[in-house]
């Protein structure tokens, strides 16, 4: 069963004073409903300042243990307690017992009760851009300027990627790539078979430490059989290219530079097979990857090739009633073949076995065995240094001769541009690479439009 609370006694009426008796319910006086005043406690505790409580024993005067505790004096003599002081009414001191300044008057940007300043200027919803540096802009607008279409080069291609003149849709940074560094330029396309481009090649120019200038250029082409054969090809271009750029100012031999060159490559290669233990046991079908290369060194009289693998290189003289040449040898089936005696050059390379390679770059390879060559040209002329995917449809120095424009000599970049262009109209049936090397070397700083 419930219970009614009980009340506690009161001696007066809360409404009148009239006084009561123990038990009344309603002042006999008022009438004043006593069961409405809350119960008086029983005594006054007092609570910390964190919100806890005194422990038994330590209200009414008695410390822990029994200790008392000191009374505050009654103010005035009366149960009214003293007001309560406010931070500002009362006068501090420092720390040597001087007087503190007044505090600020009201409408000071100081808070007097916290110390913070709000004369702080308004924050802006939002910041103004900065204005764009006028040179990062001009080199940019000169960048699209420069930017025309690989198709028709007439067109500026726009930000979608398509040329506005054509409106073909331009390739992906490494689908198609060109160069041009002095009179050397090189030109590499994906192909129209490919789904990448798995070429790469590197060109420049250096002097020879009697000041006479060099040329140097590097084709490499990915085996797609292998496992990343586009960053096989990268990385083989790159570390030959350097090592023939840093070797020859020197004054090593381009032939032994060459030589060097190609095992420098083929460290470069070896080195993207390192893998962890586990890689193998996830990916079991992936294999080493592998390239294979061919590079040239021209100099204001020597000329010097080197390679591994099919990809070749070609001389082509100014005077075209001169014989043209092919101045490496595949390492390859057909090769093999022809150079047995067991079947002629036509049958070999009509085989569908004609294109595997006996040489290459990578670490599954077999005992690298760099080849190298130099000649003693009488004449000028270029040297055509590229892969399988253009003299496949120019295979015979002949043919090559007929291909490469007249004006080579003096137009390189425009000549490497014909050259990726007849493979590309004969089919694109692989990724095409091609770098064009006159000769004599000539200086820094020339050479085509």
């Amino acid at each position: 069963m419930s219970q009614m609370p009980q009340q506690a006694a009161l001696s007066n009426c809360p409404s009148c004073e009239w006084p009561l008796e123990s038990g009344d319910r309603f002042c006999g006086a008022c009438g004043y409903d006593l069961s409405v005043v809350p119960a008086r406690p029983d005594d006054h505790p007092t609570i910390a300042l964190n919100g806890s409580g005194l422990q038994p024993g330590e209200a009414d005067g008695a410390g822990v243990d029994g200790a008392p505790w000191p009374v505050a004096a009654a103010p005035g003599g009366s149960d009214t307690p003293a007001a309560p002081h406010l931070p500002t009414d009362l006068q501090g001191t420092d720390s040597g017992g001087s007087a503190l300044p007044p505090q600020p008057p009201t409408g000071s940007p100081v808070s007097p009760a916290s110390g913070v300043r709000f004369d702080r200027p308004p924050v802006p919803d939002e910041y103004p851009l900065q204005a764009p540096d006028p040179r990062v802009a001009s080199l940019a607008a000169s960048a699209e300027e420069a930017k025309l279409c690989v198709a028709c080069r007439a067109g500026r291609v726009d930000n979608d990627g398509y040329c506005e003149n054509c409106g073909h849709a331009q390739p992906r940074e490494r689908d198609h790539m060109e160069q041009e560094s002095g009179p050397v330029a090189a030109v590499s396309d994906r192909g129209l078979r490919h789904h990448r481009n798995e070429d790469a090649f590197g060109i420049g120019t250096a002097t020879l430490p009697d000041g006479a200038p060099a040329s140097v250029a590097i084709v490499c082409d990915g085996v797609s059989s292998a496992t990343r054969p586009d960053d096989a090809s990268l990385a083989a271009a790159r570390a030959a290219g350097d090592s023939l750029l840093t070797a020859l100012p020197r004054g090593t031999h381009p032939q032994q530079a060459m030589h060097d060159a190609i095992v420098a490559a083929s460290h470069a290669v070896n080195a993207l097979a390192d893998e962890p233990a586990t890689a193998r046991e996830h990916s079991p079908h992936q294999n080493a990857p592998a390239c294979t290369i061919v590079g040239a060194v021209v100099t204001s009289g020597l000329l010097v090739v080197g390679w591994v693998g099919d990809s070749r290189a070609y001389w082509v003289p100014v005077d075209r009633s001169s014989p043209p040449a092919r101045l490496t040898e595949d390492d390859s089936w057909a090769a093999q073949m022809v150079s047995a005696g067991l079947m002629s050059e036509a049958e070999a390379y009509a085989d569908e076995r004609a294109h595997a390679i006996t040489g290459w770059l990578g670490a599954d390879a077999y005992e690298l065995e760099p080849h190298t060559a130099s000649f003693k040209p009488d004449r000028p002329g270029v040297v055509v240094v590229c892969t399988d995917g253009l003299w496949n449809y120019a295979e015979a120095a002949e043919e090559m001769a007929e291909v490469v424009p007249p004006d080579a000599a003096v137009r390189p970049l425009h000549s490497a541009r014909v050259l990726v262009g007849h493979a590309l109209d004969g089919g694109g049936h692989d990724n095409v690479t091609v770098a064009v090397v006159p000769f004599p070397a000539v200086p820094q700083g020339a050479g085509s439009a």
